[in-house]
């Protein structure tokens, strides 16, 4: 994100320049979840920049007991930007969590795992920077209904692009026929591209508030958008996403739409992924690129790789982190679940894009999602593939090969390895191997977190009977 202020003294005089009257303070807790206080700008001073701000931790689901409930939010003036919506000047800050009982920066927080993990890296002799380019992939919806009771459990989801709505009769407009159709929706004109205006205002006002975008496109799916934005450092990117889908949702809110990052929305057509691109430089230098390498990657690429596929099955618990993202990962659907990796092969978890060179040279880890915590999903892939560097870790491949074709007899035979095909067997995994997170993320963190996705993912979907079961099972 282009910053706007660059220290204390420099956020007041912005303030007043452009007349704000609030200050909206803003945390990420376990699950990803934006929240905020709101200040009256005439209420804060430099002081509250040092001092913090308090607010109750036990209200955040996995934080604090409530005996000890109290914390503190930091303010990070450097992350400053304007509130595009408000109908009064309000600025935005982003926020770290200090812990006043270990005297520290809280061990829950996202945000200061991020930065910790940034100082674990520079202290690694191994790289000084990491970049991160996630793509955010997204549905925008006209409409959505969901009832989910004891006796009835039902949802539905519109679109005027959908191909089920070939035979409405649309009470304000006409039925014009002009749809994607199922896995057609990749760059088609207008007036099938019904969501081209909308994209347009999303990245005017992702530009408006600093970040940088280069451009957006109609996905595969029937409602389905991205909006492509640079890449930036680990914890620039991660506020990056939070702003990225605040204002996807928010537009589409104004347009009269509703617009969700849910994985798979819509059985049988694409789902939405957070592809995520990386790289490592030292003293300037991109340590991911060789000329002589494959695809043009460095040994240490290939290293890196091969760090996050061998611990990937616990990586997921961070990247892939609801029950729905495994609907998602499924062969034929442009997202993989093979522990591989390849030369512009899009079958792969792990893809290496055409044209890289000295500058651009980078991979592209395909399986995650947008129900990642995004500080967290990149900090479990820059540690799997730091854990890869230091172990000399070569990955199985590179298998240029349409990897969806392959049957479970021959993946078994070509000794790959594959995600799991639910959150419970990722939380598993991470339970068993969470070693390669340990000098950024302790047992106590572990422990929260799978314990919060256990208590409000798997055992409420698993206890759910599904229509689809009812269609199966009922006259058993």
């Amino acid at each position: 994100m282009g910053k706007f202020v660059n220290n204390v003294e420099e956020f007041f005089d912005f303030c007043k320049n452009n007349e704000v009257i609030f200050v909206d303070f803003r945390f990420s807790d376990l699950i990803g979840t934006w929240h905020h206080i709101t200040y009256n700008f005439n209420s804060i001073n430099k002081e509250t920049f040092k001092q913090g701000i308090p607010f109750d931790g036990s209200s955040i689901l996995g934080w604090q007991p409530i005996e000890k409930s109290d914390m503190i939010l930091m303010p990070d003036a450097q992350s400053a930007f304007l509130d595009p919506f408000s109908a009064d000047q309000t600025i935005i800050v982003f926020c770290d969590v200090y812990d006043i009982y270990k005297n520290q920066m809280y061990e829950k927080c996202p945000r200061s795992i991020a930065k910790k993990a940034m100082d674990n890296l520079k202290n690694s002799n191994i790289a000084d920077m990491a970049y991160f380019g996630p793509e955010n992939e997204f549905f925008i919806f006209d409409n959505v209904k969901i009832i989910d009771t004891p006796n009835c459990s039902k949802y539905e989801v519109d679109t005027e692009e959908g191909e089920w709505n070939d035979n409405k009769e649309f009470t304000d407009n006409y039925n014009t026929g002009h749809r994607p159709r199922n896995k057609g929706g990749y760059f088609p004109v207008a007036p099938i591209d019904s969501l081209v205006d909308i994209r347009s205002e999303i990245a005017q006002t992702l530009e408006k508030v600093g970040l940088k975008t280069f451009v957006h496109h109609h996905e595969v799916a029937q409602g389905q958008a991205e909006i492509g934005v640079y890449y930036s450092t680990l914890v620039e990117a991660a506020d990056n996403v939070q702003i990225y889908k605040y204002i996807v949702k928010m537009i589409a809110h104004l347009n009269g739409k509703t617009a969700t990052f849910m994985p798979k929305p819509l059985y049988g057509d694409n789902g939405s992924g957070m592809h995520v691109h990386m790289s490592l430089w030292k003293d300037g230098v991109n340590l991911f690129y060789d000329e002589k390498g494959y695809g043009k990657l460095s040994q240490t690429a290939i290293y890196y790789i091969g760090g996050i596929l061998k611990n990937a099955r616990s990586v997921a618990a961070f990247t892939n982190a609801s029950s729905n993202s495994y609907k998602r990962i499924v062969p034929g659907f442009e997202a993989p679940c093979i522990l591989t990796y390849s030369c512009q092969n899009r079958s792969a978890s792990c893809r290496v894009p055409y044209g890289i060179d000295k500058k651009s040279a980078r991979i592209e880890i395909r399986f995650p999602d947008n129900t990642a915590n995004p500080y967290l999903a990149f900090v479990s892939l820059l540690m799997a593939g730091l854990d890869g560097i230091k172990n000399k870790t070569i990955p199985v491949g590179p298998m240029d090969e349409n990897l969806f074709e392959l049957t479970l007899d021959e993946i078994r035979e070509k000794g790959i390895e594959q995600l799991p095909h639910t959150l419970r067997g990722s939380l598993e995994a991470l339970i068993r191997n969470n070693e390669y997170l340990k000098p950024v993320i302790n047992d106590t963190f572990v422990q929260a977190y799978q314990h919060l996705k256990f208590k409000t993912q798997v055992w409420p979907v698993e206890s759910r009977p599904t229509a689809y079961e009812f269609k199966t099972c009922y006259s058993c």
